[in-house]
């Protein structure tokens, strides 16, 4: 049986959420350096020269924009990743970790602040990985999970 911890709801609500705002200050910008002319004749000092605020609007916008659509690509791209503890492993994303390759679990701030570290061997080469609350929903019971079957 496996248990699985998908992507919580507060990464998710948290990047769709930095998406639009993003976006909306882009459009914003853009819309106050282009379109309004009561902002431009007031960000446009006497000698026919922009102002910083003006300066700022015309070439800040396609950054919030830009940076818009890569937060909401990213959530896009993670919107499926989850946590997966099944009889003979962990799986984290595309990362495989065998329960027979961990060697310690640091769960002393799980009930505090939610999120706990593995100690793992890769290919001779020890590894850790932190899982956390804040990322992942229902880490309670995968990391009863993992106890039950590395004990």
């Amino acid at each position: 049986m496996a248990i699985e911890a998908p992507l919580s709801r507060y990464k998710r609500n948290n990047s769709l959420l930095i998406t639009a705002i993003l976006i909306v200050f882009g459009v914003w910008f853009w819309y106050d350096a282009y379109k309004n002319p009561e902002f431009i004749a007031k960000h446009t000092k006497p000698d026919q020269t922009m102002d910083s605020t003006l300066k700022f609007n015309r070439y800040g916008w396609p950054f919030f924009v830009g940076a818009g659509l890569v937060t909401g690509a990213l959530f896009v791209i993670n919107r499926n990743k989850k946590v997966t503890a099944d009889d003979q492993q962990l799986t984290v994303g595309k990362r495989v970790i065998p329960y027979a390759a961990i060697e310690k679990i640091n769960k002393t701030n799980f009930d505090k602040r939610g999120y706990f570290t593995i100690t793992y061997k890769d290919s001779q080469q020890e590894k850790e990985l932190t899982l956390s609350e804040r990322v992942y929903d229902n880490l309670a019971a995968v990391l009863d999970h993992i106890v039950s079957k590395i004990s």
